[in-house]
């Protein structure tokens, strides 16, 4: 009922920039929190940077003052940019939003996951 799809991932040298962008769309009457995971093969999905209805932001250590999340005009977009990438933020990026569908049920959605390699 809620479609997620992202975009922007691939292949920078390090110290280079991305910027990642999420569409929400389906029955969807609200959404609380939208953010960014980030996903190595093996290991649990992290939380990279989440952002409110409200413009709250939340950002993991690891890319405070290097990444920035927003939100579009349309609330239902989301983007992430990403500077001084590193070869550790090689990992499959994928999106993330809560919020309540137009029936009133809660819903927490994932898009499909994005690429972003870091690589001379």
């Amino acid at each position: 009922q809620v479609r997620l799809v992202e975009s922007g991932g691939g292949l920078v040298q390090p110290g280079g920039s991305l910027r990642l962008s999420c569409a929400a769309s389906g029955s969807i009457f609200d959404i609380y929190t939208m953010g960014w995971y980030r996903q190595a093969p093996g290991t649990q999905r992290e939380l990279v940077a989440t952002i409110t209805s409200g413009g709250s932001t939340n950002y993991a250590d690891s890319v405070k003052g290097r990444f920035t999340i927003s939100r579009g005009n349309a609330k239902n977009t989301v983007s992430l940019q990403m500077n001084s990438l590193k070869p550790e933020d090689t990992v499959v990026y994928y999106c993330n939003a809560r919020g309540r569908l137009l029936g009133g049920l809660q819903f927490n959605a994932w898009g499909q996951g994005t690429q972003v390699t870091v690589s001379s």
